[in-house]
């Protein structure tokens, strides 16, 4: 077991159980209507959300590894045991957990406009709280993670860059690489798969009413497909 592997693992747990809520959500879009109840609303949108988190977390963290083995070697033996891999995958549910919990406390299930169905959604006391979680989870969800992840594999071509001419680093390289692009390509599909659902937030809050129904659930899908795009 190498820390990659464990982070990779832990990544793989998430988005495994962000697919559980796929069922739920396919059905009530067929239906315009949620038939699920209360409870479930809450469960599910409450560990859609948690997961959300955690992947993204995940991501930071195997960038974060992966600058620690390749511009920090001679620390990585410390940083980078089986044991403290573990630790880190808890700090990174409980932080989850906790960056989501607005989540279930705010989730139910109201009449739609028309009252002819029902639907789950986040039920704010004012729009403004609806805004300042749009905010909150583009930074937190999006922009400061991949803001982080995107420092660390400039640091690391850099670092590759500075030593590619040493002794003994070509074999290196080609090892540390492999993970390397591994890491970098499932980030790359976070960005593509995440970003048009985080626009579409941000254009319905400063412009609401403007985009159709089509476009949101389009970038609702895309969203779930990374998850199902990481295993692979």
């Amino acid at each position: 077991k190498t820390a990659t592997n464990i982070y990779l693992l832990n990544l793989a747990i998430a988005d495994e159980l962000f697919m559980l809520s796929i069922p739920f959500v396919a059905t009530s879009a067929a239906l315009h209507h949620w038939p699920f109840g209360r409870a479930l609303c809450r469960t599910v949108l409450g560990v859609d959300g948690l997961n959300m988190f955690t992947s993204v977390f995940c991501l930071t963290v195997l960038s974060l590894d992966r600058y620690i083995a390749v511009v920090h070697p001679l620390r990585a033996a410390t940083y980078r045991r089986p044991r403290v891999a573990k630790m880190v995958n808890g700090g990174v549910w409980l932080l989850s957990l906790l960056v989501a919990s607005p989540i279930p406390v705010f989730a139910g299930t109201a009449a739609t406009r028309d009252g002819q169905a029902v639907a789950c959604n986040l039920l704010w006391p004012s729009p403004a709280w609806s805004a300042a979680f749009v905010v909150y989870t583009t930074l937190l969800g999006f922009l400061l993670p991949v803001s982080a992840m995107g420092l660390c594999y400039l640091l690391i071509v850099g670092k590759m860059r500075a030593v590619a001419q040493r002794v003994g680093w070509e074999q290196r390289r080609r090892s540390e690489g492999k993970l390397t692009r591994l890491v970098l390509t499932v980030v790359a599909m976070f960005v593509v798969c995440w970003m048009p659902f985080y626009v579409v937030q941000l254009v319905n809050l400063l412009l609401p009413g403007r985009l159709d129904a089509t476009v949101n659930n389009a970038s609702l899908i895309l969203s779930y497909s990374n998850s199902c795009a990481n295993p692979i």
